[in-house]
């Protein structure tokens, strides 16, 4: 069972930005949350892909990866300024340095740690990853997760194992940390 939050604490706990890898459960997680706390949520990757008119493997294939993240930058510094929200973003939001700012700063930052062994199982069916399209997606997400954990942890509020945890579980973790005296 859910343990519900009064309405008062809902109006004091600040945005909440979901970062983390690919597979980590960011989007899942990210809307459980926004329905609990009775809030907007928002994926950046999927409002990049409404504002372009495009899928992001069309992006990628047309812009290279350089072009997609200049989309994403305008889009998290955009989507961060938004009130009462829960925002999910793309596994390589981190890597710029404007992002980590308007994340670390406009909200209470989540970030969902999920094991390669884990990212692996999850994206393994999933063809709309562009950086997984190669010859050895595991050794590529290794090479992702030793090059971004350091920018998760930098900017990171909350550090949630997503590992073998229900949806429920994690999304309680998060709200009894940011709210731990909310009584029914």
């Amino acid at each position: 069972m859910i343990k519900p939050v009064r309405q008062a604490v809902f109006n004091v706990i600040p945005n909440i930005f979901l970062v983390g890898p690919m597979g980590a459960g960011k989007t899942t997680v990210g809307r459980r949350l926004a329905q609990m706390l009775r809030r907007d949520f928002l994926d950046s990757d999927q409002e990049i892909e409404q504002s372009a008119g495009a899928e992001i493997p069309l992006i990628f294939e047309l812009e290279g990866e350089a072009g997609f993240r200049a989309r994403e930058k305008i889009m998290i510094a955009e989507l961060t300024q938004r009130p009462a929200l829960v925002l999910a973003t793309g596994g390589g939001a981190v890597l710029d340095p404007d992002n980590r700012r308007c994340l670390s700063r406009r909200g209470f930052v989540v970030y969902l740690c999920a094991s390669v062994d884990e990212q692996l199982r999850r994206t393994r069916d999933d063809d709309s990853r562009p950086l997984l399209r190669t010859a050895d997606p595991r050794a590529r997400l290794a090479q992702l997760f030793a090059q971004r954990d350091p920018l998760y942890r930098e900017i990171a509020d909350l550090i949630v194992a997503s590992d073998g945890q229900t949806l429920r579980a994690i999304a309680q973790r998060i709200l009894d940390h940011m709210a731990p005296d909310a009584d029914p």
